[in-house]
């Protein structure tokens, strides 16, 4: 194989977050160093078709180029035939031992695995990718990968179980209310008027599983609630209702495993009347103020809760945390923990971290480590009970 480590990237997927999930992808196979890496490609398409194609040497020319079709060196399959093909779960003992991992320089990589790919690198934003489901896969196979676990993506998907998680942290969040399809159904109106005597208007209902703002609107009266919660409920069978903050949305980049870092605060612009898909992928038109224009002391709690909030949710690799900078009083409410933060050009995850010292091609050879990093601590569980038997 070389000295170049394989990267293999898994982007695309069925889900309302396909064409953010082929932005970020792009942006991530532009900047990465071919010099250290190559990558090997696996696009899921919207009806769950997987297709790889052939190894890229060098950064792709258009978003158009990595919807594999009937393209010359491509494979598909319904099945998982694409990516299993491409890992060795033998090769894997080749790697190094625990406590020998580094968080600079090159990765590992085998003489062996000429074909196998080193580490995966999800890029599947939304539901079967950012939710713990590809993430199972890769710890059924025993295959490095970047990013959050099982655990921590699920959490951090599910916005209700994130909310609870940070309520049990003791971290200050926005009032909320939540109800599932079933309840919805079965007595809309008991939750219309809950919604309303505890939250008021405007609020804000949002699919519970779901990002980028897909399904999100924004409720000025009671026939526009009713009309937002059955929009949501077509992107996830949970639904939930937070109250109107009047504030400064601040966000946070966290990088790191176990001893995870913070990058410094910046505050996003929306071009609409919210930050909503339009905004964020859109129309570009959305500023961004980086560093955030904040007070040290508030600077610093912004970082301090951000580790809070990954660590609450045993998050690993890299998350992007959002806050709102309640206006009337200056005071920090988490709003929600993203384990998979975009990388496209309008993204604040990269630009915070490029503000606080560390380049893009830094990032993603960085994450690339953590993953190794953590797969070889966990090759240190005794998952078959034979350390029992001594």
């Amino acid at each position: 194989m070389g000295s170049k480590a394989k990267v293999g990237l898994v982007y695309g997927g069925k889900s309302g977050e396909h064409e953010v999930s082929l932005q970020t992808a792009f942006a991530v196979m532009r900047e990465f160093d071919y010099n250290q890496y190559e990558i090997k490609p696996f696009y899921i398409t919207k009806q769950g078709e997987w297709r790889s194609g052939e190894t890229f040497l060098a950064a792709p020319e258009s978003v158009e180029s990595l919807r594999f079709g009937d393209v010359q060196g491509a494979t598909s399959s319904h099945s998982l035939a694409p990516l299993f093909s491409a890992l060795d779960q033998s090769a894997l003992t080749a790697l190094p031992a625990a406590g020998q991992a580094k968080i600079s320089g090159q990765p590992a990589v085998t003489e062996q695995r000429s074909e196998s790919v080193d580490v995966m690198f999800p890029l599947l934003h939304g539901t079967f990718g950012e939710d713990g489901t590809i993430q199972g896969l890769f710890e059924m196979a025993n295959v490095p990968y970047v990013g959050a676990g099982v655990l921590a993506s699920a959490v951090g998907m599910d916005k209700i179980m994130m909310k609870k998680v940070f309520a049990q942290e003791g971290l200050p969040q926005c009032i909320y209310r939540h109800f599932n399809r079933t309840q919805w159904e079965k007595d809309a109106s008991f939750f219309v008027m809950e919604c309303e005597i505890s939250l008021g208007y405007p609020c804000f209902i949002k699919p519970a599983n779901l990002g980028s703002s897909v399904g999100v609107s924004k409720a000025r009266n009671r026939e526009e609630l009713i009309a937002a919660v059955n929009y949501a409920f077509q992107f996830d069978r949970k639904v939930i209702v937070e109250e109107f903050v009047d504030a400064r949305e601040i966000e946070v980049s966290v990088l790191g495993n176990d001893e995870a870092k913070a990058s410094l605060p910046g505050e996003i612009a929306p071009s609409n009347e919210f930050y909503d898909y339009k905004a964020k992928y859109i129309d570009g038109k959305s500023t961004m103020a980086i560093p955030a224009e904040l007070s040290p002391e508030l600077t610093e709690s912004a970082r301090e809760m951000a580790v809070r909030a990954f660590q609450a949710i045993d998050g690993s690799g890299l998350s992007r945390v959002d806050f709102f900078l309640r206006k009337e009083d200056n005071q920090l409410l988490i709003n929600e923990v993203n384990t998979l933060p975009g990388f496209t050009p309008f993204s604040m995850y990269p630009l915070l971290w490029r503000e606080t010292g560390v380049s893009y091609k830094e990032l993603l050879s960085t994450l690339i480590h953590l993953a190794l990093e953590r797969h070889r601590d966990k090759q240190r569980i005794d998952f078959t009970g034979e350390s029992l038997k001594g």
